[in-house]
């Protein structure tokens, strides 16, 4: 896994930081976060997966990211999981 940086605030992530599973795969990119500034409520992201996996994206809601980083995020399921998770907000899985 690259460096990512210091542990940060969803508040700074910026768009294209790579995200990996908690097996310490690389699924993709941060493609939005979705969260409530004004009250700091971390919705979660919707992640751009890499052609490897698929070229789809996902949303991974916030009780599922264990760590945002500088530069990337962590994850807390694998790979496996994260290819069940739907691209919108709410949905389950596919």
């Amino acid at each position: 896994m690259a460096d990512l940086g210091e542990p940060t605030s969803y508040a700074v992530l910026e768009k294209g930081a790579a995200v990996y599973s908690c097996d310490q795969k690389e699924l993709g990119t941060v493609q939005e976060v979705r969260a409530d500034l004004q009250v700091d409520i971390f919705d979660g992201l919707l992640v751009s997966e890499g052609s490897a996996i698929g070229g789809g994206r996902r949303f991974v809601p916030g009780e599922l990211v264990e760590e945002i980083f500088q530069r990337g995020v962590l994850l807390k399921i694998d790979a496996e999981a994260f290819g069940q998770l739907s691209d919108q907000p709410g949905q389950g899985q596919d």
